[in-house]
Parts: C-alpha cells; structure tokens; sequence
C-alpha cells in the first residue's frame, strides 16, 4: 500500500497534472493508492473545483482514508521530539507517522520534507 502525500495528490489532480502519469503507473503496477486523513484536510481545504474532488472520490474515497489514530499519534509524537521540534514540519511528521504506523510507502512529491523521517519508504 502507498500513502499519497498532498504534493503528489495535488499535482496528479489539478493544473498540468504533470504527477498523474506517475499515479497511473502506479496503479498500473498493482499498488493500492490511498489517502491519510491528514492529507484529506490538507486537499480538501482547497481551493479545489467540483471536478477535482469528483476525481479524487472516484480514485481515491474519503470514506477509505487511513486515520491519525493513537498509534501514529504516539509515533508523530516520538518523531517531532527526536527530530528537534520541527514546527513548521508538524503535518507532515503526522503523515510520515501514520505512512509507519500503516506499515505502507509514502509517495511525495516533496522528498526533502521526508527525507530524515527514519525507516520512512518513499515510493
């Protein structure tokens, strides 16, 4: 299972859609997409149009969207203290934990913001 991040969601889904190719093969290659909650906020806070988000419904269900539950939770916690309480970086340590927590790949299009997360798999 991959989780995707807001960066590749975005760029898959709105203007030039220069990452859906990237998404298709993905799928394409037998692997399972799906959402964090967490990048669920972050997409659906927009702006996005009527059609971007039929689109993201149809690929990718909110319904089916992996929660911040207390596991990834304790885990964020963990990786905020032991990274030197990266602040601005808090969302995403939140989706690098619950990518661990799931035992899953994170596909992002930001790889630097991940980079340092330990034993985070990047797709």
């Amino acid at each position: 299972m991959i989780l995707v991040d807001t960066s590749a969601l975005i760029r898959s889904l709105t203007g030039s859609r220069d990452a859906l190719d990237r998404m298709e093969e993905l799928v394409g290659a037998g692997e399972r997409l799906r959402l964090s909650t967490l990048v669920l906020y972050e997409w659906r806070r927009g702006p996005r149009t009527p059609e971007e988000l039929a689109y993201q419904e149809e690929l990718l269900p909110s319904a089916e969207a992996l929660p911040f539950d207390a596991s990834a939770a304790l885990l964020a916690a963990d990786l905020f203290q032991a990274l030197g309480s990266p602040r601005r970086r808090q969302i995403d340590i939140a989706i690098a934990a619950t990518t661990l927590s799931a035992g899953a790949q994170l596909w992002t299009l930001n790889v630097d913001d991940f980079r340092d997360i330990p034993e985070l798999d990047l797709a």
